[in-house]
């Protein structure tokens, strides 16, 4: 029957869809009326093919960044132009759009399990778990899930795995590329950090413009082009090249640091 269709992952689409329209009826003020979030590129996303795109983007916080994208990619397909007005967008929500998120964060609570559940891909982070630096190998599994949901729709991935900026970016990301060949669309965000907490559950402060910029897909040569190559072209893309730390404002860099000098604090203490 129709009204218990699955996708890939065992996910019944007329509960997903249920639970896109609410969590996007419940979040929608955070982008709209507490603070303002500024889009560019809506048009690129209505020129993409229905399937196998992959969105790279930097990352401010565990979940605000991806509801965001949830919002403007199903608001650009109903055909607003930058703009997330009118939620009469999420009746038809695009039900093959997924995200890269780490294992250990979808299993925390009841409301993490039902966000994964809206579309996560959930992977097994090799560098970091529970806090702590780790190495371990890349799980083949994770990898073929994420060429699954690419072969149903779009996946949006953050492969600096870190809310830290200017972080280098993880080489499994080109593997990815190079491996299922997807469109690569480049997305640039900014101000999530400042209104939200480090989850992106909770408004931290109200007022402050976030900024949305959707870039043309990428130009790469699957082929030929090499891993480390493709992460930089990548670090360009999304504005997390080494090189862009020179043209970031001095008072947005100390305010970084006190970021990151708080937090250090709260994990010894």
């Amino acid at each position: 029957m129709a009204l218990f269709k699955e996708n890939p992952f065992g996910h019944v689409l007329f509960l997903k869809k249920w639970l896109i329209r609410i969590l996007g009826l419940v979040t929608h003020a955070r982008y709209k009326q507490f603070n303002k979030l500024e889009i560019e590129g809506s048009q690129v996303i209505r020129e993409l093919p229905e399937t196998n795109v992959l969105f790279v983007s930097n990352h401010q916080t565990y979940f605000a960044d991806v509801v965001a994208m949830f919002h403007v990619f199903n608001a650009s397909l109903s055909g607003r132009e930058d703009s997330i007005r009118n939620l009469g967008y999420l009746w038809r929500p695009k039900l093959n759009l997924y995200y890269v998120a780490a294992a250990e964060t979808m299993k925390k609570s009841l409301l993490t399990k039902i966000l994964a559940y809206a579309g996560s891909i959930s992977v097994e982070r090799t560098w970091r778990s529970e806090g702590k630096d780790v190495k371990r190998q890349v799980k083949m599994s994770d990898i073929s899930n994420i060429g699954t949901a690419l072969n149903d729709g779009w996946v949006i991935t953050f492969p600096q795995g870190t809310t830290t900026p200017w972080k280098p970016l993880r080489k499994g990301t080109a593997h990815i590329i190079k491996k299922y060949k997807p469109v690569v669309v480049p997305v640039v965000i900014d101000g999530f950090r400042r209104s939200f907490d480090k989850k992106g559950l909770r408004i931290k402060k109200k007022g402050i413009l976030q900024s949305m910029h959707i870039k043309e897909p990428l130009k790469i040569d699957y082929e030929n082009e090499s891993t480390e190559s493709i992460i930089e072209k990548l670090e360009y893309a999304i504005e997390q090249h080494p090189s862009f730390l020179k043209v970031i404002p001095e008072d947005e860099l100390l305010a970084y640091e006190e970021e990151h000098k708080m937090r250090k604090w709260r994990k010894q203490s």
